[in-house]
């Protein structure tokens, strides 16, 4: 089969449908979110992997979940996702982690490793983190063997379902001074950029779309994965950038995200019009 797959379902194969890559795929990515606001289990991800898994590049944990899992359960969520080959990311646990010093640091690395974690995220949301702090945990986790993806936001105390007054207070970041500290870590050989959507699409009135297009200018759309944990924002990344956009969602949402992809359903605004080269 092609990089490029027909992508014709077994059933109804007659009609067309936007092409998509076969894994593993170098763009187009979907991550999905694993245990957090829901439980799950490996029951569940069967479920969500034997009818979806084509379309899911990642499992992503959230909020240091994995850390409350029963080992057993937590290596068999690992393994059941890399027999569909489904990455599987830490989450951005890491700036929890640099609160107990550099050996908690280094003996993380290492367990993530041993356990079967492909990718370990850097976030930064609740911490100050010097950019050459970063590039070392870059190249630590490269060294390691695994893919190193930062996360990069505009808005001070992100990622953990701060209320909206407090982060307005906090305030937000010189959207240049984030797309220059992005650069450096592409350099370093960061796998991918992930966007933290509080302060663009969150907690935002109104959306900070400017944003958005200064870093795909400036780094590429390919570069990038773009929180967008809501059908009304990752379908507006797909209507204004197109359905190849690498996109992190709930696990909830991958069949609504697949048919926009494919251009087989949508709302008034994108019905018939997400649109591939066949």
């Amino acid at each position: 089969m092609s990089a490029a797959e027909n992508n014709k379902s077994k059933f109804l194969d007659f009609l067309k449908t936007n092409p998509r890559s076969v894994k593993p795929r170098t763009g187009e990515l979907t991550e999905i979110r694993g245990p957090y606001y829901t439980v799950m289990g490996k029951r569940y991800l069967q479920d969500v992997l034997e009818t979806m898994g084509p379309y899911i590049d990642s499992l992503k944990f959230a909020g240091g979940a994995f850390t409350l899992l029963p080992p057993q359960a937590l290596q068999e969520i690992i393994d059941l996702a890399h027999q569909h080959k489904v990455l599987v990311s830490t989450g951005g646990f890491m700036e929890y982690v640099l609160t107990q010093g550099k050996e908690a640091v280094t003996q993380y690395i290492a367990e993530c490793k041993r356990l079967g974690f492909d990718i370990i995220e850097l976030s930064a949301g609740f911490i100050t983190l010097p950019t050459d702090d970063w590039l070392r945990l870059i190249e630590m986790v490269q060294q390691a063997g695994l893919k190193a993806k930062p996360e990069i936001g505009i808005q001070f105390g992100a990622g953990g379902d701060t209320a909206a007054a407090e982060l307005k207070a906090a305030g937000t970041r010189d959207t240049g001074q984030a797309i220059k500290q992005a650069k450096r870590f592409l350099e370093a050989g960061a796998y991918l950029i992930m966007i933290e959507s509080e302060g663009i699409t969150e907690n935002a009135d109104p959306w900070r779309t400017d944003v958005v297009a200064q870093f795909i200018e400036e780094l590429g759309a390919d570069k990038l994965m773009f929180e967008a944990a809501d059908p009304q924002v990752f379908e507006w990344y797909i209507r204004n950038y197109g359905y190849k956009m690498n996109l992190f969602i709930d696990h909830s949402q991958i069949v609504q995200l697949e048919c926009l992809r494919r251009g087989i359903w949508g709302t008034q605004s994108t019905w018939g019009r997400i649109q591939g080269v066949h």
